[in-house]
C-alpha cells in the first residue's frame, strides 16, 4: 500500500493558481508558520528580485496538496550562490503530511540545489528532524517565546526581575507609543538603528511591500519622546496567535530613554487586547549581544534545527557579524552618513537573508 501510495505522489513547481490553496495548507497545518504563507514570493521577488522555486507536493488526480517547500535562489559575485528556504525569514523547511514526503521534497531541494549548480542549500527548520545524506545540521540560533498575561501589570510581573526593573524604569520617561501603521516613519528608526550597528540595510521598498502584502498580518509600532520625536520602532507579524517583532531598533536617544525596553513591553500589552496568546521574540544567534538580551527577558529559548546541504562548496560562509574578517568593515560602516548608507545598503543585504 506505502509504495501504491508514493507512486501517486507528485512534486511540481508552484503557479499562481495555487496560492490559496498552499497558504490554506499552511493555515491548517500544525507546523506552518507566517514565513510559509505565499506572500513572501511577493515580497522577495520583488524587493530583492531572488528567484522563487517553491515545490508543492500532491497527491491524486485531483492534486490534493499534502506537503510544500519554499525556496528562493540567491546569486551574488560576492557571498556566493544559494538555494534556501526561506532567505529574510527566521523558520522555513518543509511541512508535510508525513516523513516520506517530508524527505522527499528535501530530496528534490537537493537535486534542484545542484541542476542550479548552488554552492550549497539551506533549509531552516523550526524543529529537529531526523536528517539524511547530504543533509548537515546547522544549529547556530535560537528563538524565544512566552505566553502572554492577561493584564498589563501581569506581563510586567512575567518579565525576569532585572529587566522587569529596566521596563519599570522606562514608564517613568514621559515615553508614548502609536500602533497607527506607519511603515515608513518605522523604517526611518530602524535603518539608523541598523546603520549604528555597523549592518547594512534593506530597502524601504521592504517594510511598505510587506504591509501592502500582509495587511492587517503586518503593523508597526512606533515609541515617541515628550517632545513627540520617533526613538524607537518595529515591524511585527501576527499569525495563529503570536505576534512577532521583526524589524524593530531605535535611535541613539533609545539606550538612555530604555525606549526599546518599553515597546516590547507595550507590543505585549497591544497585542494582548488583540487576543494574541503568545509572544515569539524570534531569533539570535548564539552568544550574539541580540541573544543575550532576549535572555534578559526570561523567555523560554528554542534551539532553531537548521540543516544544509552542500554542493559546490566546502563548507558555510560566514556572514555573521562576529566575524573577525568583517570588524573593519562594520567600523567604518557606523561611520557612513544615514543617507548613504541607504543608498549602499539595500545592494548588499539583499544577499544577506
Amino acid at each position: 500500500m506505502g509504495n501504491k501510495m508514493n507512486a501517486t505522489l507528485k512534486i511540481r513547481k508552484i503557479t499562481d493558481q495555487d496560492f490559496a490553496n498552499w497558504d490554506h495548507y499552511v493555515d491548517n497545518h500544525s507546523d506552518g508558520t507566517f514565513f510559509h504563507l505565499s506572500g513572501w514570493i511577493n515580497v522577495i521577488t520583488e524587493v530583492f528580485n531572488h528567484r522563487q522555486h517553491y515545490l508543492l507536493a500532491t497527491r491524486g488526480e485531483e492534486e490534493k496538496i499534502v506537503g510544500l517547500l519554499p525556496l528562493f535562489e540567491q546569486k551574488s559575485l560576492i557571498f556566493g550562490h544559494a538555494l534556501i528556504s526561506t532567505p529574510f525569514c527566521v523558520y522555513g523547511g518543509v511541512i508535510a503530511n508525513d516523513e516520506d514526503i517530508r524527505h522527499e521534497l528535501e530530496a528534490k531541494a537537493y537535486k534542484l540545489g545542484c541542476d542550479l549548480n548552488v554552492d550549497y542549500v539551506e533549509i531552516r527548520d523550526k524543529y529537529c528532524r531526523e536528517s539524511r545524506e547530504p543533509w548537515q545540521a546547522h544549529c547556530h540560533h535560537s528563538t524565544f517565546f512566552t505566553t502572554i498575561e492577561d493584564s498589563s501589570e501581569q506581563i510586567l510581573t512575567s518579565i525576569k526581575r532585572k529587566q522587569r526593573a529596566v521596563v519599570r524604569h522606562s514608564l517613568n520617561n514621559e515615553l508614548s507609543w502609536n500602533n497607527t501603521d506607519n511603515p515608513e516613519l518605522c523604517y526611518d528608526v530602524y535603518a539608523e538603528s541598523v546603520r549604528n550597528l555597523g549592518t547594512p540595510v534593506f530597502s524601504k521598498k521592504l517594510f511598505l511591500n510587506l504591509k501592502r502584502t500582509f495587511g492587517n498580518q503586518c503593523e508597526t509600532l512606533i515609541i515617541n519622546d515628550n517632545q513627540n520625536h520617533a526613538i524607537s520602532s518595529v515591524l511585527s507579524f501576527y499569525y495563529k496567535g503570536n505576534v512577532l517583532p521583526y524589524y524593530g531598533g531605535g535611535t541613539l536617544q533609545a539606550r538612555s530613554l530604555k525606549s526599546n525596553d518599553y515597546m516590547y513591553y507595550q507590543l505585549m500589552c497591544t497585542a494582548r487586547e488583540k487576543g494574541i496568546k503568545s509572544f515569539d521574540f524570534g531569533r539570535s544567534k548564539h552568544n550574539s549581544g541580540s541573544f543575550k538580551y532576549k535572555k534578559n527577558w526570561g523567555m523560554q529559548e528554542e534551539k532553531l534545527h537548521y540543516k544544509v546541504a552542500l554542493v559546490k562548496s566546502k563548507q558555510l560562509p560566514n556572514f555573521s557579524p562576529n566575524n573577525p574578517k568583517y570588524k573593519f568593515f562594520i567600523s567604518m560602516w557606523k561611520k557612513m552618513p544615514l543617507t548613504l548608507s541607504r543608498v549602499i545598503g539595500p545592494n548588499l543585504s539583499k544577499y544577506l537573508g
